[in-house]
């Protein structure tokens, strides 16, 4: 081969070096930027995510708590000086141990996701109210109207025995039956809905169907009443 072939030869392969090292360079270039910004959206997710967790504890009454404080930022190995690829404590391993930036990426988003869908977990349980969360407003209401009346019911049947030893005249016992109960009946199924039946993120207060129950211990408890002196007389 002449000198002037192996000048050639070696021209081409020093060409065909150079394309390689621009190629790779380019493709370099290219998974920086695409873990910056990968690294930048994940990094407005968490700023998302506090300044929801923040509105969350302000309507449900919790005081603002800081952030805790880190060692350091930990740069995304390879991404170079400039890029702001930080993606926290959390997300990369130990110092002096090598971690793909791409993996340590993936595992950050990961964790991301984790978080947002715990997050809305915990707003779709904080839009139900404490108590009886499953049930309709309606339903939740009778039932704590009900269950009001059944208490005023036994306090009635205490009274009945109470009249029976004469610890009680006839004119109280009458009296709580007709109004006293039902109505205390009422307000304590009025109250336990406004405390009880308010879900945590609710801004306006639940509905307590006061008619409804208004109905429902103003027919319960003097119901109650009848059958336990229709069930004395049957037992004479």
């Amino acid at each position: 081969m002449s000198g002037y072939d192996e000048y050639a030869a070696a021209v081409r392969q020093l060409s065909a070096r150079i394309r390689d090292g621009e190629r790779g360079a380019a493709a370099e270039a290219e998974r920086r930027r695409a873990l910056h910004a990968g690294v930048t959206q994940l990094g407005q997710r968490l700023a998302a995510q506090e300044q929801r967790l923040d509105q969350l504890g302000a309507a449900i009454g919790l005081p603002a708590v800081a952030a805790p404080a880190v060692a350091g930022p930990a740069t995304v190995p390879g991404s170079g000086p400039g890029a702001g690829s930080v993606l926290g404590s959390g997300a990369v391993a130990d110092a002096g141990v090598d971690v793909d930036p791409a993996v340590a990426l993936e595992e950050a988003r990961r964790l991301v996701d984790e978080a947002d869908r715990l997050g809305q977990q915990a707003e779709a349980l904080a839009q139900r109210p404490e108590l009886l969360p499953t049930w309709s407003p309606t339903a939740r209401a009778v039932a704590v109207y009900v269950t009001c009346a059944a208490a005023g019911a036994l306090v009635m049947l205490v009274l009945v025995v109470a009249n029976g030893v004469g610890l009680v005249s006839g004119v109280t016992l009458g009296a709580l039956t007709c109004a006293g109960l039902p109505v205390l009946s009422f307000v304590a199924g009025w109250l336990v809905l406004g405390r009880w039946g308010r879900p945590a993120l609710a801004t306006t207060d639940p509905p307590r169907y006061v008619p409804l129950g208004f109905v429902i211990c103003a027919l319960l408890v003097p119901l109650a009443y009848c059958a336990s002196l229709l069930l004395i007389r049957f037992l004479r």
